[in-house]
C-alpha cells in the first residue's frame, strides 16, 4: 500500500533546508519526496501547514533506568517522537548476566519502536564491584549474531584500556572485527591517554561535562553524545557544540531518565526544545537527533526523509516547539493526534522471567550492620554535585558522640552499600554530604552498575527498615520515624516493573515528594543521584560493598584520613 503525506514542509537533514514537498511511502520505506500527487497513492493525508522530519533516535539509554519494561517505555517515548533507541542493557546484565540481556532482547521484539543494542562491555564495571554476574569476551561474542546488536556498549573501564587489559581488548576487537561501533565512557580523559583510548577503537563519549572536554574529543574524531537525563544534565554546559565546526559530530541522548520526567517534559524532543530556548538552531538539533545518530551507529537508510530511507517520520504542528501531532514507524502510523495506538506486547520465555524476578540473595539486616567503628576524627566524605554524576571528596571532622558520626546540622549523613547477589555479607559504610535528609532514610536497589542495596540516612534504625524493605521488594523506599512513608517496588531484577508508565510515574513522584519532605533540596534528584554514588568509574569518590574507592587512582582507600 502506498501512502502520501502532502502539503507539508520537509526538514532536509542533509542540507539543513526546508522543502515544500510531498512524501510517498510504500510499506516500510519512503519511495519518493517531491511533486507527487494523490493519484500516486492508495491513501492520502493532508498535512498542509505542518512539518515532516525524521523520527528521533536516542543514541544512549539504559531501559532499566527508566524502571519501565521496553513496551511501556515505547508507549511513553513514541508520542514524543522517539522512533528508535540504542540501549545498553548492562544494568540488568550486572544483576542477571546473559539471561538479563536475553530478557531485554526478547522484551523488545516486535514492538513499534526500533530497539538496537550495544553489548555490555563492563560486567562488572571495575574490579571493585560485586555484581551478580561476570561477563567475559567469549560470553557476549555469540550475541553479535543478533541483528539488533550495533556495537559494544560504553567502555567504562578506560583504565583497563590504558593498561592493556587482555579481556577488554578482546571485547573491543570482537566488535571491530564485525564492523560494529565501540561506545566510550571516559570522563575528563585527555591528552595522550585520550589518544590511546581512541586508538583502541572507541568512537564516542557521553560523559563530557564541559565544552572544552567535548571539543578535544571531537577534534580527535569521536562522536560526542550530549546528555540531558534525570541526574546528569549536561546540555547547558555543552551548548557551544551546537555552533560551527562541532555540531556535525554530536548526537542527543538521555542515558537515564525517570518516567515522571518523561511524562512531564518529554524525551529527545525535550532536549531539542531546551536547545532552541537557549538560542540554538532547531534544524541543528534535529540533525543531531536523527541522521547523525544513525551515522554514529552505522545505521543505513535511517534518520532522514529521503528515498530509500525507513519511513520513521514525525508530523509536527510547529517546528521550534517540537509540537508533534503524528508519528510513523516503519510506515505505520503509531501515534495519531498525539495519542499512542495500542500494540501487542511480546511474549518472554518463562525461565527468563523467573530469573529476573528472583535476584535478591542477602541476609536480613540489623542495626549492628550499620555501626561504623571509630578509628579517627578526620573522615573522607562523598560530596554530591547537583546535576552531575561526578562527586567530590571532602575531609570532615566527625563528631562520634553525635549518632555514630551523623550530623544533620552539617548535612553529614550515613551511607551504606550492601552486597545483595551472593550473600557475601559485605557492607561498605561511610558518610555523604549534599543529600539534605533531616530525619529518616532512603534506600534503593538501583545503584549503578552492580545494583547492590544502597541506603542513606540520618539514623541507623530507619536505615535498617529501609534496607530490609528493599531486600524483599526491590525499588525505592522512604522511611521516617520508623515508618515507611513511600515506596516504589521494582520486582524485575530490582530495576523495573510491569506497571504502566502512568502508574510508575505516580509512584515515582510519590517517593520524590516524600524525600523532599525529609529536607532534600529541590535541585537534587535524590534517587538518581544516589544510584551513582556506588559507581567507581565516575570521579572522584565512590562507595562499594567493600568500602571507599578513589576513582581517579582506581584504588580502595580508608574512610579515615588520620
Amino acid at each position: 500500500m502506498k501512502r502520501l503525506l502532502y502539503g507539508g514542509t520537509v526538514v532536509n537533514v542533509f542540507t539543513g533546508e526546508m522543502e515544500r514537498a510531498n512524501v510517498l511511502i510504500e510499506n516500510e520505506k519512503i519511495i519518493g519526496v517531491g511533486a507527487y500527487s494523490p493519484d500516486d497513492a492508495d491513501v492520502t493525508e493532508d498535512i498542509t501547514g505542518k512539518f515532516v522530519c525524521p523520527g528521533f533516535i536516542d543514541g544512549h539509554i539504559h531501559i532499566e533506568s527508566t524502571m519501565l519494561t521496553t513496551s511501556e517505555l515505547a508507549k511513553l517515548c513514541m508520542p514524543h517522537g522517539t522512533t528508535a533507541i540504542v540501549a545498553d542493557p548492562h544494568e540488568i546484565a550486572n544483576v542477571c548476566g546473559m539471561d538479563g540481556i536475553r530478557y531485554m532482547m526478547e522484551s523488545s521484539d516486535g514492538i513499534p519502536m526500533s530497539v538496537y543494542f550495544t553489548l555490555p562491555s563492563c560486567v562488572p564495571a571495575t574490579a571493585f564491584d560485586e555484581p551478580g554476574a561476570v561477563l567475559k569476551a567469549e560470553d557476549i561474542r555469540p550475541l553479535y549474531e543478533n541483528k539488533q546488536v550495533v556495537g559494544l556498549a560504553e567502555m567504562m573501564n578506560y583504565p583497563g584500556v590504558l593498561l592493556g587489559d587482555r579481556d577488554v581488548y578482546h571485547k573491543i576487537g570482537d566488535a571491530i572485527e564485525r564492523g560494529k561501533v565501540v561506545d566510550g565512557h571516559a570522563p575528563f580523559l585527555s591528552g595522550k591517554d585520550l589518544d590511546k583510548y581512541i586508538l583502541a577503537g572507541v568512537t564516542s563519549d557521553h560523559e563530557c561535562s564541559t565544552a572544552d572536554e567535548a571539543i578535544e574529543k571531537i577534534r580527535k574524531g569521536q562522536w560526542v553524545m550530549i546528555r540531558q537525563g534525570t541526574a546528569a544534565r549536561n546540555l547547558i554546559e555543552l551548548l557551544p557544540l551546537f555552533d560551527g565546526a562541532y555540531s556535525h559530530r554530536c548526537i542527543l541522548v538521555t542515558d537515564d531518565r525517570h518516567p515522571a520526567d518523561l511524562m512531564r517534559d518529554g524525551h529527545i524532543d525535550n532536549i531539542i526544545r531546551l536547545a532552541v530556548k537557549h538560542g540554538k538552531s532547531v534544524i541543528t538539533a534535529i540533525k543531531m537527533a536523527t541522521i547523525q545518530a544513525a551515522q554514529c551507529f552505522g545505521l543505513r537508510f535511517v534518520g532522514a526523509v529521503a528515498p530509500g530511507y525507513r519511513a520513521d517520520l514525525l508530523v509536527l504542528n510547529d517546528l521550534n516547539t517540537v509540537d508533534i501531532e503524528d508519528v510513523y514507524s516503519r510506515g505505520e502510523k503509531v501515534v495519531q493526534r498525539k495519542q499512542m495506538k495500542a500494540f501487542d506486547c511480546p511474549e518472554i520465555a518463562e525461565e527468563l522471567c523467573k530469573t529476573v524476578r528472583n535476584s535478591f540473595h542477602t541476609k536480613e539486616l540489623t542495626v549492628a550492620d550499620f555501626h561504623i567503628a571509630e578509628k579517627g576524627n578526620n573522615c573522607r566524605v562523598i560530596e554530591i554535585i547537583p546535576g552531575q554524576l561526578l562527586t567530590r571528596e571532602q575531609v570532615c571532622q566527625i563528631d562520634w558522640s553525635k549518632n555514630n558520626g551523623i550530623d544533620t546540622a552539617r548535612d553529614i549523613l550515613k551511607l551504606a552499600v550492601i552486597e545483595r547477589h551472593k550473600n557475601t555479607g559485605h557492607i561498605g559504610l561511610g558518610f555523604i554530604q549534599g543529600i539534605g535528609i533531616k530525619n529518616g532514610a532512603i534506600a534503593s536497589s538501583v545503584s549503578h552498575d552492580s545494583h547492590n542495596i544502597i541506603v542513606i540516612g540520618s539514623n541507623d534504625e530507619d536505615m535498617v527498615i529501609a534496607a530490609n524493605h528493599i531486600r524483599k521488594n526491590g525499588g525505592n523506599v522512604v522511611v521516617s520515624a520508623g515508618k515507611i512513608i513511600a515506596d516504589m517496588a521494582l520486582p524485575i531484577a530490582g530495576l523495573m516493573t510491569e506497571l504502566s508508565g502512568e502508574e510508575i510515574a505516580l509512584a515515582n513522584e510519590k517517593v520524590r515528594r516524600a524525600v523532599y519532605e525529609l529536607g532534600v533540596p529541590g535541585d537534587i534528584e535524590p534517587f538518581m543521584n544516589m544510584a551513582f554514588v556506588s559507581l567507581p568509574v565516575i570521579p572522584s569518590l565512590k562507595m562499594t560493598p567493600q568500602g571507599l574507592v578513589n576513582v581517579d587512582k582506581q584504588e580502595r582507600i580508608s574512610l579515615y584520613c588520620d
